[in-house]
């Protein structure tokens, strides 16, 4: 009976610790927005982020949000310059966007480096169905984006 127990201990920490590190990516609300070293105004400004910019949040903290981007660098950013808003950015020399979440499909657009989409589902294993601003929808190769 004890085994029992701590075998359904053990199970529900697993999944508690499982739902506790999904990952949350959103992007940039603000037109642009500072990011610092530290969660405070009066911590060493780094550098700035453009709107739509996807990031990934790896810490809460009082109306502070402790993000990564695209390229790995970790700083903090006020929560509210944050968004829901889900999006991708070309981390690749360039990408696709294609018909289908076929390597073959016809291609509806053609994407540079840095470029931003919306993401709007995930799609079959190593693709996403994205949105572009010009408003293409399609498919792209997980490997060509970041924000996933």
């Amino acid at each position: 009976m004890i085994m029992w127990r701590r075998t359904l201990l053990a199970f529900s920490l697993l999944g508690a610790a499982a739902g506790a590190h999904a990952i949350d990516y959103r992007s940039i609300e603000a037109p642009a927005a500072i990011l610092y070293d530290a969660p405070s105004q009066k911590g060493k400004k780094l550098y700035l982020i453009k709107a739509q910019t996807p990031v990934e949040v790896v810490v809460r903290l009082d109306g502070w949000f402790k993000v990564r981007d695209a390229e790995g660098s970790l700083a903090w950013i006020e929560s509210r310059q944050v968004g829901e808003r889900r999006t991708l950015i070309v981390t690749g020399p360039s990408a696709e966007i294609r018909e289908s979440d076929k390597p073959d499909a016809r291609v509806l657009a053609q994407l540079e480096k840095w470029v931003v989409v919306d993401f709007v589902e995930a799609a079959s294993p190593g693709w996403a169905k994205v949105r572009h601003r010009d408003g293409a929808i399609g498919y792209i190769r997980a490997n060509q984006v970041w924000g996933l």
